[in-house]
């Protein structure tokens, strides 16, 4: 093999080695890009929140829209008891959602949050929430599940709607292979 093919060789290697470091770099990368600018309604202030209600700004209102999604096509019944709320940043709000496990069996579910727009993440407090946790449910079970929240008062003027979307996902065999193992002695 000459010298110029040589070099050709080693340069493909070294593109396929970067392009096959950049796959595995892709996701914390992505992790990284949405912590930092609340993307895809991802942020920390979403997650949870100790913050209680302070000075509510009456001069102002703010629609909160709730959509909710079961993942895989299941036949689960989850929705919010009202699909809006308004309220005053800074109010505390209470709405409650209702599942219902359509199984003959136990099963674990799980609620992932979003907000949007992206941008305005940040500000919706959530105090308690049904997703923090998973959810056992026995067959056939329903429940009533509340989400407790604030808009903080430091949200963007020209923000009057917020969307909190809940994607519904069934977790069971996930949770049973991360629960601790029992000793029988």
């Amino acid at each position: 093999m000459n010298r110029a093919a040589k070099q050709h060789v080693l340069r493909l290697a070294i593109g396929t080695v970067a392009m096959f470091g950049f796959g595995f770099a892709l996701v914390p990368l992505y992790d990284v890009i949405c912590d930092l600018t609340g993307l895809n309604g991802r942020d920390d202030g979403l997650v949870t929140s100790t913050a209680t209600a302070g000075e509510v700004d009456t001069s102002r209102q703010v629609k909160i829209e709730f959509v909710t999604t079961v993942n895989g096509g299941s036949d689960w019944a989850f929705a919010p008891e009202s699909p809006t709320v308004t309220v005053h940043p800074g109010q505390a709000s209470t709405v409650v959602f209702h599942a219902t496990n359509p199984n003959a069996q136990q099963v674990i579910a799980q609620a992932v949050p979003s907000v949007a727009p992206w941008r305005a993440a940040k500000y919706l407090r959530k105090t308690e929430c049904f997703c923090f946790n998973n959810q056992p449910f026995a067959p056939n079970e329903a429940k009533a599940m509340p989400v407790v929240f604030v808009v903080d008062p430091e949200l963007p003027d020209d923000v009057d709607t917020l969307t909190l979307s809940y994607t519904w996902f069934d977790v069971t065999q996930t949770a049973a292979a991360d629960a601790p193992a029992t000793r029988v002695n």
